[in-house]
């Protein structure tokens, strides 16, 4: 990610604002006072911190690679972890099913637990602590203290998780989620390559040692944090409390999750020990195309329809398991199956976190949708791994149970499409035209008004968004305006064009962003 800051304090900026294509005053002055300023909600606060600027988004992003990489690297199935096992020739499987139900139970538990950004930031710091000197346990020999230390680890980084949910929320803008979540996932799994190489190639030892130094470079940056949100505009509902309803869009999401993480699982259990020989290889290659599909995905234009990749991942997903059955097991073989399944791994990670990012606007406490979201990864792992077990623990010939694998995956895949196409039915419904319809009159007039001014809408085309808004289907529309459908359909690709959107759920989104006067949206 490329961030520009404004050179020097005092000084005002232009920014291009996509969604729109024009040429907007961002108001965004740095001021010796600490006033707040500008209509989209960069503000600066006691004159030296900008929460949710550049330089806490920046900060949250590295503490989230730094914690997650050493989660990735140690605890959740990490080299490290197996490494280490390995050098005193014990059995790592012992613990894997416990860290994984600890990490589960920490994600659920955080949002009960904490209710603010401070307490967020207090669980984070003593978290980071914890899981440096569960860390050093490890230099010693295996006892009981290693499972102890382990699993108590576990939880609290699960906790820690859910927990940055807050800076998650706090520290981007809703339309910019996705480029920070594919930053922090892209840097964690570098970080981890880099643990895993130095585990493997050197010593289990140092790559504890550097996994313990990623722990600390996490907390020296958590402790420059914000300790609390900045004020941000808010409809008055949701200053009441009031959040539109997230019951179903999240329970779908989470179903999504698991079905999609438990081929995640199955990788783990069946194609990875096939190719365990290429040590050399598999320490650092078998992360490199989820990363390229990351920064693939995350350089994307925003106008990009991404429903078609998705669609792509799920016959990547299902082509690795076929490679994996007729192809041999060299290197190249390697390259080909672990290509389409972790390149397809990525752009669905980054489509439900992305999603999951969106959906913090639905709840004021973002740790408890964080902690739902990710403990759906964690359970979709799981169940995968033990069906990967089950179908290996099988007796017979080594293809009958890659068979068996692919028959779950396709099981897997056909499940997908209806369910990915149920989901953003639901968002559209949810995260964009119920925030819209629970808006009160004056607001939606408001917002008409500023995108009437600003895309130069007839009147007609005013009634239709008017009509949109309030979650009408193009017949409704045409009944209400004694036109036809096609009519109406017209007016639609009309405003589209005006606003620079594809569908509704990025109008909707683009009048959510559409700020009220900043005399009215930051009054007392």
């Amino acid at each position: 990610m490329i961030f520009r800051v404004a050179p020097q304090i005092g000084c005002c900026r232009r920014r291009r604002y996509d969604t729109i294509g024009v040429w907007i005053d961002r108001d965004a002055c740095w001021g010796m006072r600490g006033d707040v300023w500008g209509k989209e909600g960069l503000l600066m606060w006691n004159g030296s911190r900008r929460i949710a600027g550049v330089d806490d988004r920046r900060r949250s992003v590295i503490v989230f690679s730094l914690f997650f990489s050493w989660l990735l690297a140690f605890p959740f199935e990490g080299r490290i972890l197996y490494a280490l096992a390995d050098y005193h020739n014990i059995s790592a499987e012992s613990f894997v099913f416990g860290t994984m139900a600890a990490h589960f139970t920490g994600l659920l538990t955080c949002g009960f637990i904490v209710r603010n950004m401070r307490g967020a930031k207090r669980l984070m710091l003593f978290s980071i602590v914890f899981c440096i000197l569960a860390s050093g346990v490890f230099f010693g020999p295996p006892s009981l203290l290693w499972a102890a230390a382990l699993y108590s680890a576990a939880f609290l980084v699960g906790c820690c998780v859910s927990a940055w949910g807050y800076y998650f929320k706090g520290c981007t803008p809703k339309d910019e989620r996705m480029g920070t979540m594919a930053d922090g996932l892209i840097f964690s799994n570098l970080l981890m390559i880099v643990l895993n190489m130095t585990a493997i190639h050197i010593s289990p030892q140092a790559g504890l040692g550097l996994s313990m130094l990623a722990l600390g470079g996490a907390f020296l940056l958590a402790l420059r944090l914000p300790d609390e949100s900045a004020p941000e505009a808010t409809p008055p509902s949701r200053q009441e409390g009031v959040y539109p309803s997230k019951a179903g869009p999240l329970a779908f999401l989470c179903l999504f999750v698991v079905v999609i993480s438990i081929n995640s699982g199955l990788m783990y259990q069946v194609q990875g020990p096939a190719f365990a020989h290429l040590e050399w290889l598999t320490s650092w290659y078998w992360a490199v195309p989820y990363i390229t599909a990351l920064f693939i995905m995350r350089s994307l234009p925003r106008t990009t329809n991404r429903a078609y990749i998705l669609y792509v991942a799920i016959a990547m997903i299902g082509f690795s398991f076929i490679a994996f059955l007729l192809l041999g097991r060299s290197w190249v073989d390697y390259l080909v199956v672990n290509t389409l399944m972790l390149g397809a791994c990525g752009v669905y990670d980054l489509f439900w976190w992305s999603i999951l990012g969106e959906m913090l606007e639905l709840d004021k406490n973002p740790a408890r949708i964080m902690g739902f979201g990710l403990s759906a990864n964690v359970f979709g792992v799981l169940v995968g791994g033990v069906i990967g077990n089950a179908i290996t623990g099988t007796s017979g010939p080594s293809h009958h149970t890659t068979l068996l694998a692919l028959g779950v995956v396709c099981v897997i895949l056909v499940l997908l499409p209806p369910l990915h196409l149920r989901l953003i039915a639901l968002l559209k419904n949810h995260a964009y035209l119920t925030t819209m319809i629970e808006l009160p009159v004056q607001e939606h007039t408001e917002l008409l008004c500023a995108l009437r001014i600003t895309e130069k809408l007839t009147e007609r085309e005013g009634e239709v968004v008017a009509l949109l808004m309030k979650g009408k289907t193009y017949r409704m529309i045409a009944g209400e305006l004694h036109v036809s459908e096609n009519t109406v359909k017209t007016h639609v690709k009309n405003i589209y064009s005006k606003a620079g959107v594809q569908n509704r759920t990025e109008l909707m989104a683009l009048l959510l962003n559409i700020q009220i006067p900043a005399e009215e949206a930051y009054r007392p």
